[in-house]
């Protein structure tokens, strides 16, 4: 398979993250699909951040260990990185700041005096991005004519200066190491956060809600500079309180609306979520998970949240819980959450984490399965209305204000059909009964749905179980070692017929998982379905095929 790793590094501050995506764009220009890793801490500057753009003729969702091309802005990213470095592998580097003492081998050196360069134009030092940018595309066999456009689209700010400076890192003497040309379209690269975003714009989106909170941060800026285009109002409240118990004011009044957080935010949203249950409010939350408890680590990433997902709030209520695995997913499962919410009168919680929401992916929409649009059950203002009436379905037929002659009353206490507020043994027996009935129709509706993925060797005994961002890098371990993957996407109703199918013939199962205490294994469980061994990592880093692959080799599991 013809594909290679670029691993750009520096301090927080630096414009890594820009400088990624460009490079990004520029393979993308020559026919490969295109994955991202982002590694940074939390810092607005100092630190260490890097990216790997990794390159393939095939689709990728992860990245690996070894690199292919090092571009090294600083000391440190040569420093931490260069073991990742192999035989045929080219670095780049800022000759005037970094010193490749100790490095021996093969390994292919281009030096620039990138921080000399750029004083040369007084030009400012983050645009040492575009000279090893430039540098990085001539020791690559990239056209100058396709840099050129690519930054011209990606920069605002002094694009002749930056084009300027990029020549001149292009311009530097150096060995070559020649990137092919292949005959893949060129896609969209889009985060998972962007996919959920389209997602839910696709939906019919009317409000997003949301308190800074990484990793979701980034749907809520995206939104925000979109509003205006989209037609939608995009709201930062002082709190996540303040961002749930608003959204369930715009749910009343009939809009579509969806809030996003992370573990801490969700924590204090959990009061409102239970308001969302009783009161048959439709609501979207999208919960980005990354290392805890706590604060833990606020930039990086983790599966640790599933089980605080499937029980949160107090007492029992219908919800839809969905992981998806990649960009296409994460904008298909938040059309389809969005829908659900507003056909069952219920909330639905999309759980990402920081290697999906902040991760980049080639995207075809071509791929995304069409989801047909659910209309609300209406009232028909012909009898007198019940806002909690008790159909067969649980789903009450609804009316917004201003509705005339319908009084349009919403009760977190319970109620009676009026919402009325009760505390009749045997109102509350049928209220009850009748929000939970939700869910049985649900998993009825849920069987059209693509609810679990199967991927790999079909035939195999063995299997990787994995949930969330897991799927790309399972994917990737299944197609060397010959296994199958499945992956749950719906978590809530759990889609046990469809995942038992998956299952069936499998001797051998392995759950793959960024948690300490294999949280999806301990679901299944509950299903008495039993997972025989678990490939743990909680270190707020995600897998690499790699890793995997030696775990199941060695059998350290």
């Amino acid at each position: 398979m013809e594909e290679f790793s670029v691993l750009i590094g520096g301090k927080a501050g630096f414009g890594i993250d820009t400088s990624s995506l460009i490079i990004a764009r520029m393979l993308n220009r020559l026919g490969y699909y295109i994955y991202i890793y982002r590694d940074y801490p939390s810092l607005i500057r100092g630190g260490h951040t890097f990216s790997i753009i990794r390159a393939s003729e095939q689709k990728v969702g992860s990245h690996r260990n070894s690199i292919d091309y090092l571009l090294a802005l600083n000391q440190d990213t040569f420093n931490l990185h260069k073991d990742k470095l192999h035989s045929n592998s080219l670095i780049i580097y800022d000759s005037n700041i970094v010193n490749l003492e100790g490095m021996e081998g093969s390994v292919i050196k281009n030096a620039v005096a990138i921080t000399e360069l750029v004083k040369e134009e007084a030009a400012s030092e983050i645009m040492r991005n575009s000279c090893i940018i430039g540098s990085f595309c001539k020791a690559a066999g990239i056209k100058w004519e396709i840099l050129d456009e690519v930054l011209r689209l990606g920069i605002n700010k002094e694009i002749d200066l930056n084009l300027k400076i990029a020549r001149k890192g292009y311009e530097v003497p150096g060995q070559v190491k020649p990137t092919k040309v292949l005959n893949n379209p060129e896609l969209p690269i889009l985060t998972g956060n962007e996919a959920v975003s389209l997602g839910l714009i696709e939906a019919g989106l009317d409000t997003y809600i949301a308190y800074p909170m990484t990793p979701s941060s980034g749907i809520l800026h995206l939104l925000a500079e979109k509003e205006n285009d989209f037609g939608i109002k995009v709201i930062h409240p002082e709190s996540e309180i303040a961002v749930i118990l608003m959204a369930l004011g715009f749910s009343y009044v009939g809009e579509k609306v969806a809030v996003g957080t992370s573990g801490g935010g969700f924590c204090l949203m959990t009061e409102g979520l239970s308001f969302s249950g009783m009161a048959e409010l439709p609501l979207v939350i999208v919960l980005g998970q990354r290392t805890g408890p706590s604060t833990g680590l606020p930039t990086y990433t983790g599966q640790t949240e599933l089980h605080f997902a499937l029980n949160a709030g107090q007492g029992e209520f219908s919800k839809f819980i969905v992981a998806p695995g990649d960009a296409q997913e994460a904008y298909y499962w938040s059309l389809a959450a969005s829908n659900i919410s507003t056909k069952y009168q219920i909330p639905s919680i999309i759980l990402t984490d920081k290697t999906l929401a902040e991760g980049a992916y080639s995207f075809n929409l071509d791929e995304v399965k069409e989801i047909k649009e659910e209309s609300r059950l209406l009232w028909n203002k012909k009898d007198s209305y019940k806002r909690y009436l008790d159909t067969a379905s649980g789903v009450s037929p609804l009316a917004v204000i201003p509705e005339k002659d319908a009084v349009i009353k919403i009760n977190s206490y319970e109620h009676d059909e009026y919402g009325i507020t009760t505390e009749d043994a045997l109102l509350t027996k049928k209220m009850a009964n009748k929000r939970l009935r939700k869910e049985k129709f649900l998993s009825e509706d849920l069987k059209d749905y693509p609810q679990v993925g199967v991927y790999g060797n079909l035939q195999a005994q063995e299997a990787l179980i994995c949930w969330g961002s897991n799927k790309g890098v399972c994917i990737e371990a299944a197609q060397k070692l010959g296994l199958k993957v499945i992956q749950p996407i719906v978590l809530w109703p759990f889609p046990l017929e469809q995942f038992k199918s998956a299952l069936r013939g499998v001797k051998t199962a392995y759950s793959v998982e960024n948690n300490a205490t294999a949280q999806l294994a301990l679901l299944l469980k509950r299903f008495n379905i039993d997972i025989d061994k678990h490939i743990l990592k909680y270190d707020g880093r995600p897998f690499t095929a790699e890793e995997i692959e030696s775990k199941i080799k060695i059998n350290d599991i």
